[in-house]
């Protein structure tokens, strides 16, 4: 072009690229990527169809850490919440149900073996008798250790609530509102080994909630810390 006509002049590029030349490997690559990767149309990324939610892990670079994506767990659903904290109930409640089933075990196994060697079964069929007893007896114990450590409560401004179970996982709330009355039993065991249940009863049968194993003093204070509670809530109602 004529500068005279009031456009600029022609100025030919510094380093021009001489035709045919070939383009280096990492430049070209660099190049590939940019056009496989680069944003689409609308703002979508590379294969994300029209309405779909972006990935957020479709464009990780080579040796980031990836972030995990959040974990919920059911135990979530029986948490007491507000800050709280279950409170355990004693251990002497293992032992309870193990002495529970080990008495019980010396009759079973004894009538049961004489009856076995009675009706001719010989020395190994009472071994194996008195063995089944035994392990029976053992995987009690097991038992009641995990469900001590199943049981727990925890005083809230407005309820009890209580979980325990093994196999099935339970969560009962107690309104204090709502409860009749407390009471506290103890068996002969029980008495010597120091603890006592405490039982909360309301209107419905369904909510009623037993706290076992607990020791005998704190039994007591709970016990009057529930029925205050509960006189105070049908005051007010």
């Amino acid at each position: 072009m004529n500068a005279s006509h009031g456009e600029p002049p022609y100025e030919p590029a510094a380093h021009p690229a001489p035709q045919g030349a070939a383009t280096p490997p990492g430049q070209q690559q660099s190049q590939q990527q940019g056009q496989q990767l680069g944003p689409q149309p609308g703002g979508r990324q590379a294969g994300q169809q029209p309405g779909q939610a972006p990935d957020p892990y479709a464009q990780q670079q080579p040796g980031a850490a990836v972030a995990a994506p959040p974990a919920y767990r059911a135990d979530q659903a029986f948490a007491p919440g507000g800050g709280f904290q279950w409170a355990p109930i004693s251990k002497r409640h293992t032992w309870h149900r193990l002495l529970t089933a080990a008495l019980w075990a010396v009759p079973v196994g004894a009538l049961g073996g004489f009856l076995v060697w009675r009706n001719g079964g010989g020395v190994l069929a009472v071994v194996l008798w008195v063995a089944a007893v035994l392990l029976a007896v053992g995987l009690t114990g097991i038992m009641a250790e995990l469900d001590r450590r199943s049981f727990g409560h925890a005083e809230r401004a407005d309820d009890l609530i209580v979980t325990h179970g093994v196999l099935v996982k339970r969560l009962i709330v107690v309104p204090y509102g709502r409860m009749q009355f407390v009471d506290v039993t103890a068996g002969l065991l029980e008495r010597w080994m120091g603890i006592a249940t405490v039982r909360m009863h309301t209107a419905a049968a369904a909510t009623d909630a037993t706290i076992p194993g607990l020791p005998a003093a704190e039994a007591a204070q709970l016990r009057d810390r529930l029925a205050q509670k509960g006189e105070q809530r049908s005051m007010g109602l």
